[in-house]
């Protein structure tokens, strides 16, 4: 009982890590990139996708036909919090992530992210 509490305690202390990361198709390279202010929770994301209840449509469609056995899951980068007052960890992560999507660019034969229209004008 007392490593049980050492443990649940473990995980308490443990640093939250905000950052991007992509599921990628090993069967055909598509990726899908997003963000997470906690990165712990990408076992969360898979058991939406097992779950069959992503809102990313055709991910979840490609993840339905080949199997989860057929996806990664990795890590891309993670957000490096400053120890500022004006530091504002949800605009860097998007800031973050708009980089890894321009770098990656996983839209339509390459991967399961929408392009916004509106980041073309930049």
């Amino acid at each position: 009982m007392d490593r049980r509490k050492e443990l649940a305690q473990q995980y308490k202390e443990t640093e939250i890590e905000a950052g991007i990361f992509q599921i990628r198709n090993t069967v055909n390279g598509k990726i899908y990139v997003s963000s997470s202010r906690n990165l712990r929770n990408l076992n969360g994301k898979r058991f939406e996708l097992n779950a069959g209840s992503s809102m990313q449509r055709l991910l979840q469609a490609e993840w339905n036909e080949y199997g989860e056995e057929a996806f990664v899951f990795e890590i891309l980068e993670l957000l490096e919090k400053k120890k500022s007052e004006f530091f504002d960890e949800k605009d860097e992560l998007k800031k973050l992530e708009e980089a890894w999507l321009e770098k990656l660019k996983p839209f339509g034969d390459r991967g399961y992210n929408k392009e916004n229209p509106d980041a073309s004008g930049k």
